[in-house]
C-alpha cells in the first residue's frame, strides 16, 4: 500500500491513507444535551501525528483514540478525511475509514516544524 504524506492533506478533502507518529495526545470530553438521539458525553482525543513531510491535529473520537493514539505509537489512518474547524486542517477518521496500530515499523522522523494545521483557510465565493 502507498501512503499519502501530510503535506499533500487539502481541506475538503477524504480517502487519505496515512501512517502517522503520535507525538502528543491529549483527552477531551465533549457533554451533548441529554434526551436527544446522541445523548450522553462523546471521548474525543486530540493530537498531533505526523510524518516525515510535518504534522497534523487529528480528532480521534470514542474507543478510536483512547487505546491506541498513545505518544510513540504509530499508527496506520485508511479513508481519512480532512475537516475544517476554525479555518484550520483537522484531520479525522469517520465510520467508513479504519484507525489502527501500524503493521510494520516506521523508519521516518517527524517534521514537527511543518504543522499544516496552523495554515488558516478561508472561504471565498466567486460570483460570476
Amino acid at each position: 500500500m502507498t501512503f499519502d504524506k501530510v503535506e499533500e492533506l487539502r481541506p475538503g478533502t477524504y480517502g487519505h491513507n496515512l501512517q502517522l507518529r503520535v507525538l502528543s495526545a491529549k483527552p477531551v470530553v465533549l457533554h451533548r444535551p441529554q434526551g436527544g438521539r446522541a445523548g450522553g458525553n462523546m471521548r474525543i482525543a486530540e493530537c498531533i501525528v505526523g510524518d516525515d513531510t510535518g504534522v497534523v491535529v487529528f480528532t480521534a473520537r470514542n474507543e478510536q483514540g483512547m487505546d491506541i493514539m498513545k505518544p510513540g505509537a504509530v499508527v496506520e489512518a485508511r479513508k481519512a478525511r480532512v475537516d475544517m474547524y476554525k479555518g484550520s486542517m483537522r484531520l479525522a477518521v469517520d465510520k467508513w475509514g479504519t484507525l489502527k496500530a501500524a503493521e510494520s515499523p516506521a523508519d521516518f522522523k517527524v517534521k514537527e516544524d511543518n504543522n499544516v494545521s496552523l495554515v488558516e483557510f478561508e472561504l471565498i465565493t466567486v460570483m460570476q
